[in-house]
């Protein structure tokens, strides 16, 4: 992929399940975009972004259709893993392929021509600084946890893949620190989309897509009135992290540092 390529998708609107058009025009996502997909179980939040990563041509279950910098994908767009400007993550994303860390993200490189053999380094270094279990060059992808798989894959695609657009599914499930992540990819300009059930990523992301019944009920873009409770639920964000790496360490807990203010906003005993 043409690392200087940038790439604007356009969402086209399909039907719910029950056959009716969904209520939108068009979404346009840019570089730097961030967006999050929220709604109940079973409501067409994964739906909505596999129609992105396979790039739909009103050919699936939706009816949508994805544009991408205003017209329909080339062929090659679609098909060729290399060139495909996509990444998605998902919770149950696992690599089965038992090699190291290094000769995975290796044999990653060598695919896209890189050459760079210091992006292992740095990938890894990336990647530790979203999970707190930290990953090493030699351990075997099959025996990392679910968070350091995701970890690796999401700094994998911003440094190795260089992949514009990424989706990613329910990562506050997998022990990584949401608040880092969203801020290196707001470094590096993606446009990412979190498929969410987490008060805070829906929070902080620009435009929140309320989905029901299989189709999009609603785009909302955040106003003053919750801008100012961000740094409320961040703070308690930053609690709970803080809390669930000492108890995972096998410490005993006392006081999560920076926890005071967010203890006494949530009606937390200290």
């Amino acid at each position: 992929m043409n690392p200087v390529q940038t790439y604007e998708i356009t969402i086209l609107p399909g039907t719910s399940r029950d056959g009716e058009p969904e209520g939108f025009d068009r979404i346009v996502i840019h570089p730097g975009d961030t967006l999050s997909i929220v709604g109940p179980t079973g409501s067409g939040k994964s739906a909505f972004i596999n129609d992105i990563e396979v790039l739909a041509q009103d050919d699936t279950a939706t009816g949508r259709s994805i544009l991408v910098n205003g017209e329909e994908p080339p062929e090659d767009l679609v098909r060729d893993p290399a060139k495909k400007p996509i990444a998605l993550i998902t919770q149950s994303t696992r690599v089965i392929a038992d090699l190291t860390v290094a000769h995975f993200l290796a044999l990653h490189i060598r695919a896209r021509g890189n050459g760079a053999q210091s992006l292992i380094a740095r990938t890894i270094a990336l990647a530790n600084r979203f999970t707190g279990e930290k990953i090493a060059e030699s351990m075997r992808m099959t025996g990392l946890s679910g968070g350091q798989t995701r970890a690796l894959l999401i700094a994998d695609a911003i440094l190795i893949g260089q992949t514009p657009i990424l989706l990613l599914d329910e990562i506050e499930n997998a022990g990584i620190n949401k608040e880092r992540v969203i801020s290196c990819l707001r470094k590096y300009k993606k446009a990412v989309i979190f498929v969410t059930h987490d008060p805070f990523l829906a929070l902080i992301t620009d435009r929140r897509i309320v989905m029901k019944n299989g189709a999009v009920a609603g785009v909302l873009r955040p106003g003053d009135r919750e801008r100012a409770i961000i740094g409320t639920v961040s703070g308690m964000d930053a609690f709970l992290w803080d809390l669930r790496e000492k108890i995972r360490s096998g410490e005993l807990v006392s006081n999560p540092a920076g926890a005071p203010a967010a203890q006494k906003k949530a009606g937390i005993p200290a």
